[in-house]
């Protein structure tokens, strides 16, 4: 997975694996959204767990009732604006579709905490990607649906889980 190249706003290529070295939490945001109060939830995330080596990423995606209609420079502008983000966005891109982006076509293997899997079925559904096991092998993955808020105990339980080893 860490091969997996990932598109920026800037429009530059670049591999997952540089963005996120070890842990990474990631998440399909929208701008337009009822779950869009979340960005400041994941800013915290952000600023608590990312000196201890979690990188928190989001990728704006248009995919659910248009939620996230803005340019990439216009959808930063509104997350730094609105909620102080200062982790990284990916440029727009699709969760689901014959035209998935790679690196959410592997994330949806994940499995929520009731076992399921698949398609991505709502924005700020978030992705916690454990550091590549030692040895080789792949990372953990977990899911986290969209009405799971960023403090909730079962997200930051195993964000600090996979922070642990």
């Amino acid at each position: 997975m860490r091969d997996i190249m990932v598109n920026m706003p800037n429009g530059e290529t670049r591999r997952f694996g540089d963005l996120a070295p070890g842990a990474a939490l990631v998440v399909n945001v929208a701008s337009k959204c009822g779950f869009t109060p979340q960005y400041a939830g994941l800013e915290e995330l952000h600023r608590e767990f990312g000196p201890r080596g979690l990188a928190l990423i989001g990728m704006p995606c248009n995919q659910f009732l248009r939620q996230e209609p803005g340019t990439d420079d216009e959808i930063a502008e509104f997350c730094q604006v609105n909620f102080g983000v200062t982790f990284p966005l990916l440029a727009k891109g699709k969760v689901n579709g014959r035209k998935v982006e790679p690196l959410f076509r592997e994330l949806r293997k994940a499995k929520d905490l009731s076992g399921s899997a698949g398609v991505v079925r709502w924005n700020f559904e978030k992705f916690l990607v454990g550091p590549d096991p030692v040895g080789g092998g792949k990372p953990s993955l977990l899911r986290f649906r969209s009405a799971v808020e960023p403090n909730d105990p079962s997200l930051r339980a195993a964000v600090e889980a996979v922070l642990a080893g």
